[in-house]
């Protein structure tokens, strides 16, 4: 049985005569949404198609938090409008659209739209909720109010779940809602008064403004997150809602948002599934994350058919981590994802298979298998011209149509030259005189006749195809096929390739000759003529990042030697050399990320804040120092084992101590 199908059994279970179940999930549109973010989508959109296919009525409820406050202001946002911070403080759905590209009147707005350009190409159908309409139009009033009543009961609900003692006047001083102010817009206000029947308050902003406030007709207001999220699934009868795994941790958002709905609101809470983050594998050359290409939706549709990404959530359970392949391990889900379809078509799947394969279906769309990894191949050879690879895959004995692999072709191409541009066969731009100067006499007769070959024209891809092997055998002379001649004819493959694109070898030559413009590249094979100054002038190609130089201050004044210790109470701290293996934002968090390590026994985890200084990108793969023995310790809703070592100072920021690759992992540092 498919894991959604479990779930959605637990939920009927709970409540068998509902009429209608309700899955939800909801995303605030804070800037383009994170791919990561999908799995709180998909997740809880298989448990919605579950449902259905047990007969039972069921809608799926997307929730646009637009109305939370905005924190940061993304990267890609800054550089279009740098005068975007002023707007910290303020809800999403007030903040101008900073694209002037856009017809969206919103910053809320454009994201929002964005998300579901993508969302629609997966074929999902949600029922959307604005929140900040439903705040503003009243809706939610009786909860705020009700909330207000109890808030020392949900200050109690709260305080049990964090590890700090509570201050003194801290519950007293507790309001589980914030006021934006009307007259800067933002949620830096202070309850200072509220009325015995909490409808109606005082309040002061940061900004100087002071008012009043009437909870039963003002309500430019919001419930705290936790308080919030309960207070959704009552109103609107949730049965069901995921979230990742920092909220289903122990004391984490759902175990106290679940005590808030039966303690404050007096209702059972949905069924939670907790999941895990999604990996990102081989983020190289152009998709690095200076490039400015964000890991959307709409980015990942780029590369992976919408049953392809539908595929790997379905199947892999929740709480176990998948990666999405930037390098070639793409065309081995590819592969993986068309053996399992076709062993489905052809009714030779084992059970589970057909399960897997009904959640990734997009309906009104038909699956072509066509070889992603003979498309990225032959693609390349053709430069991606679609009628010539007609031609190609009819020779090479599978003779799919430009109709079948229209689908993949695109996102073959872009996986190669935005993902493995070290990959795209290119042709050199002048004559390579530093390869050609170092064949022998017999070598340069081998070019100068497929030159004059090619020029002649008239030939078939057949013809191409044996002039090619005939030439090194009728210039040396050779008539019997031998393990000799293989050899002569392997070294002539490796000169005319060195010659055309700067490689030892490359797809295969009489398809790649074949196939492109013979204009385009026979001049590369004719020496007849002398160099030319250019030529001559050997011009090395640098590409460069365009990194944002980051500014620094002063050093730090130099602080005193600390208390001296003993070797043996130095040698408690256990140091050792780890490699990264992953990198991961986490949810919520504007500076840490969670960094996956190998320390040589195991794998651990370690949250850090270095957010704001490295991407995760270029940790991936380097060894770092840790203190492997420093107690566990929950941050930002994950369990933390350890600590890197790091110099932070105002003159260089944060910098990692890294160490040499030749250092094993493992290795104490002593």
């Amino acid at each position: 049985m498919h894991w959604a199908e479990e779930i959605a059994k637990k939920i009927i279970a709970r409540n068998p005569n509902k009429e209608e179940y309700v899955c939800a999930a909801g995303i605030s549109p804070s800037g383009s949404i994170h791919i990561g973010n999908f799995r709180d989508v998909a997740t809880s959109y298989f448990v919605y198609k579950a449902l259905i296919r047990m007969g039972k009525k069921a809608r799926f409820l997307f929730s646009w938090d637009e109305f939370d406050r905005t924190r940061k202001i993304p990267v890609n946002v800054s550089k279009v409008n740098s005068d975007m911070e002023k707007y910290i403080g303020y809800p999403y759905v007030d903040i101008p659209n900073p694209f002037k590209d856009s017809d969206c009147k919103t910053y809320a707005e454009y994201f929002e739209k964005e998300f579901e350009a993508s969302i629609g190409q997966f074929g999902i159908d949600m029922d959307y909720r604005h929140q900040a309409e439903m705040y503003r139009s009243g809706k939610y009033a009786k909860y705020v109010i009700e909330a207000l009543q109890k808030r020392g009961e949900i200050f109690d609900i709260l305080d049990s779940h964090r590890t700090q003692d509570a201050k003194e006047g801290e519950r007293e001083a507790y309001y589980p809602v914030s006021i934006y102010c009307p007259h800067c817009h933002r949620d830096t206000t202070t309850i200072t008064e509220l009325s015995e029947d909490c409808t109606k308050a005082k309040y002061q902003c940061k900004c100087g403004h002071s008012g009043e406030f009437d909870f039963t007709k003002d309500f430019n207001c919001k419930l705290a997150w936790k308080i919030d999220w309960p207070m959704r699934w009552l109103y609107e009868k949730v049965d069901f809602e995921p979230g990742g795994k920092d909220h289903a941790s122990i004391h984490g958002s759902y175990d106290t948002a679940k005590d808030i709905a039966r303690k404050i609101f007096n209702f059972e809470p949905p069924l939670f599934q907790g999941y895990e983050f999604i990996g990102i594998r081989g983020t190289t050359g152009k998709m690095s994350g200076s490039s400015g290409l964000n890991l959307t939706p709409e980015t990942l549709l780029k590369l992976y058919q919408p049953e392809v990404l539908l595929w790997l959530y379905s199947k892999t359970e929740p709480n176990k981590a998948f990666d999405f392949c930037f390098d070639d391990g793409i065309l081995r889900q590819y592969f993986e994802f068309d053996k399992m379809y076709e062993a489905c078509k052809n009714k030779t799947a084992e059970d589970y298979m057909y399960d897997v394969m009904y959640y990734s279906q997009v309906e009104g769309r038909e699956i072509q298998t066509v070889p992603m990894g003979l498309l990225v191949q032959l693609g390349s050879v053709v430069d991606f011209n679609n009628e010539m690879l007609e031609v190609v895959f009819e020779k090479i004995g599978t003779p799919y149509k430009k109709e079948e692999f229209a689908d993949r072709v695109a996102r073959a191409k872009f996986w190669l030259e935005e993902c493995s541009p070290e990959s795209v066969n290119r042709l050199r731009k002048n004559r390579n005189w530093d390869v050609y100067n170092q064949l022998n006499d017999l070598e340069k007769q081998e070019i100068k006749e497929l030159y004059n070959y090619i020029s002649k024209g008239g030939y078939t891809l057949d013809e191409l195809q044996v002039e090619l092997y005939a030439i090194p055998k009728r210039v040396r002379g050779i008539v019997d096929e031998s393990k000799e001649l293989k050899q002569i004819q392997g070294v002539y493959f490796k000169n005319v390739y060195k010659l055309l694109i700067d490689k030892e070898k490359g797809p295969r030559l009489y398809l790649f000759l074949y196939a492109i413009n013979p204009e385009d590249y026979k001049k590369l094979l004719d020496f007849s003529t002398p160099a030319t100054p250019e030529e001559l002038t050997k011009v090395e190609e640098v590409v460069e990042e365009v990194k944002v130089e980051k500014v620094y201050g002063e050093p730090d004044p130099v602080e005193p030697v600390k208390k001296e210790i003993t070797i043996d109470e130095f040698l408690k701290v256990d140091l050792r050399v780890c490699k990264i293996l992953k990198a991961q934002e986490i949810r919520k968090s504007a500076n840490c990320l969670k960094i996956t390590l190998d320390d040589g026994i195991k794998e651990r985890v370690i949250v850090s804040s270095i957010k704001n200084d490295y991407t995760c990108e270029e940790l991936i793969g380097k060894k770092i120092i840790v203190v492997a023995n420093l107690q566990p310790a929950r941050i930002t809703g994950v369990t933390s084992e350890g600590m890197l070592l790091a110099g932070t100072n105002n003159a260089c920021g944060c910098q990692i101590i890294f160490v040499d690759d030749i250092v094993p992992v493992g290795t104490m540092i002593k």
